[in-house]
């Protein structure tokens, strides 16, 4: 099947294929409102498989438009062209032609000038029709497709498997990015890939469900399949899958929507549970997610021996000697006892080495000490010093003069690059560095058109980057203190889905999503152990940005956890 478009569409849409064609009187009749192919007789309403239009589709299209059809039945000699420009009969006459059919659609909108001024843009209009492109494609991985796009052969999709489509579509890389998901029941079969938890998105681009191969939207069925990646991925993030549901027709209901996108099942519950224990059954499988396995014996997972080695029986030590009750300073009841108090500091210092700074009370008389002293915070101001901890390798701690300072170091991370990066978009500084090696990054046909619309911001932060052809693009330099072994692929994708998130929003212009995008990707991540000149580095940089409280997504930095209610928490 061929799709050759002009100008996103708007001068023409036309769409070629070598199926079985149609007679003339049906080439006529098929402009008629309420035509339908899918039925013959009156039982074909409860077993209905084929995609079809919509009964008024081809009549609404040739009303705006200028619409013309070429058909031919394989056992026909002689094809048949119609054309219909605003809904008026302009030609039918037998022509020469292949067999199938050919339809174009031209100068859209023609007749109602408001109508095509409400268009949006040529990079916009694109991307609806490769959404669509997209959806017939996965759903016929055995049909072959071309696209062609203002004369140039963009998608050249060869008949195969579900997973080479996958990769023709979105880039053979995505191939490493696939769980293949597979189940059969009574009732419904599920099949296709889920992608694995570390490549979630935060938007859901790459979700795709198909039911008897027509695409479909189910929040229903995406809550199932989100069930399954609990606890894998985080809350607001989104999994990305391709799945293909088949039952019997007289089991659903796809007349709920004019678009026919949108159906009913009869047993949505169970049809419901089938999807969620088959992706996270496949997750599972590939060990993807973490499970136990109860029927094997891990006793015998001892190494074999070693070749001649003779092997001996366990044998079992006792000390006659031992009194559970005797007040020996290695027994466990001294040790019982050091968590009453009654330890002196030398020997807590010999149950916990490395706390000898901070040894425990030794009775009721020593002096009242504090989580932070004020005395020990002037002492490290007057050495011109501050005590930074790290907590869970995600909060820094930092002791001020009215309590404890608390600081999320991704969220520090952010609001500190964001400037910078803010910064050298505005020529304020900044620069590039050479990559040795340049890399080159594929994309899909959708994230490639957005790249080319904010390559020229990209290229303000200090990346050299140019497209190579065929949704190509080359990487030679990167902003100057980046890091060389960033992964380029899965940073420019990032940056790509959260302009799609946030460019919606009419608060954040291009740039700044942009920027926030590269913060984001580029932020220390919670889980990530920082030495104490790191928190010292990040701390003195966050306190020289503008506006140091917030993230640029408006979330909190830093909080103060003040003496008084740390005092309230021990009364």
């Amino acid at each position: 099947m061929q799709l050759i478009i002009k100008d996103a569409g708007k001068t023409l849409i036309q769409v070629v294929d070598n199926g079985s064609g149609m007679s003339q009187a049906d080439a006529r009749l098929c402009f008629a409102r309420h035509a339908t192919s899918k039925i013959k007789q009156a039982s074909d309403l409860f077993s209905i498989r084929t995609m079809g239009f919509r009964g008024e589709a081809l009549a609404s299209v040739a009303a705006i438009s200028r619409l013309e059809i070429k058909t031919r039945r394989t056992t026909d000699e002689m094809g048949c062209e119609v054309i219909v420009e605003a809904t008026r009969l302009e030609s039918q006459r037998a022509v020469q032609c292949a067999a199938g059919s050919s339809i174009a659609v031209k100068n859209l909108f023609f007749n109602t000038p408001a109508r095509r001024n409400f268009l949006k843009s040529d990079s916009v209009e694109k991307r609806h029709i490769l959404v669509e492109f997209y959806r017939i494609a996965l759903a016929f991985p055995d049909i072959s497709f071309q696209l062609y796009q203002n004369g140039k052969l963009t998608h050249q999709l060869e008949k195969g498997k579900l997973k080479q489509r996958i990769g023709g579509l979105f880039g053979h890389h995505y191939n490493q990015r696939l769980v293949p998901v597979e189940e059969h029941t009574d009732i419904v079969s599920v099949s296709g890939f889920a992608a694995k938890p570390e490549y979630a998105k935060k938007t859901r681009g790459e979700q795709f469900f198909f039911v008897n191969r027509r695409y479909v939207r189910s929040p229903y069925l995406n809550h199932a399949v989100e069930k399954a990646f609990e606890e894998l991925i985080a809350n607001d993030a989104h999994p990305g899958f391709f799945l293909f549901l088949e039952l019997q027709p007289e089991q659903l209901d796809v007349n709920v929507h004019p678009t026919k996108t949108e159906i009913k099942f009869q047993d949505e519950k169970y049809v419901y549970q089938v999807t969620r224990s088959s992706v996270k059954r496949a997750l599972g499988r590939y060990s993807v997610s973490p499970s136990l396995d109860f029927e094997r014996e891990t006793a015998f997972d001892d190494l074999p021996l070693a070749g001649g080695r003779a092997i001996t029986p366990p044998s079992i030590h006792i000390d006659p000697a031992y009194n559970p009750f005797g007040r020996d300073s290695n027994s466990p009841a001294r040790a019982t006892e050091s968590l009453s108090g009654r330890f002196s500091p030398k020997q807590w210092e010999q149950l916990f080495p490395g706390n000898e700074d901070h040894p425990l009370p030794a009775g009721k008389d020593s002096p009242k000490q504090t989580l932070i002293s004020p005395d020990w915070q002037e002492s490290q101001q007057d050495n011109g010093q501050n005590k930074f901890f790290q907590l869970h390798n995600r909060y820094i701690l930092t002791p001020v003069k009215s309590g404890l300072m608390i600081i999320d170091q991704q969220r520090a991370h952010e609001r500190v690059l964001f400037d910078k990066y803010q910064a050298v978009a505005e020529n304020r500084g900044g620069g590039s560095q050479q990559l040795l090696f340049p890399e080159t990054i594929m994309l899909n046909e959708n994230d490639a058109g957005i790249l080319q619309e904010i390559i020229d911001e990209i290229r303000k932060l200090g990346f050299g980057i140019h497209e190579s052809g065929n949704n190509a693009f080359a990487i030679n330099a990167i902003p100057a203190g980046m890091h060389e072994d960033s992964p380029l692929q899965s940073l420019v994708e990032g940056i790509i889905e959260n302009v799609q998130k946030y460019q919606a929003d009419p608060r954040h212009d291009l740039r700044s999503c942009v920027i926030r995008s590269l913060a984001r990707r580029l932020a220390v991540k919670p889980g990530k152990a920082l030495s104490h000149e790191e928190m010292a580095e990040l701390t003195d940089r966050l306190f020289a940005c503008a506006m140091p409280q917030h993230s640029p997504g408006g979330k909190p930095v830093l909080s103060i956890l003040d003496a008084e209610e740390l005092s309230a928490r021990f009364r």
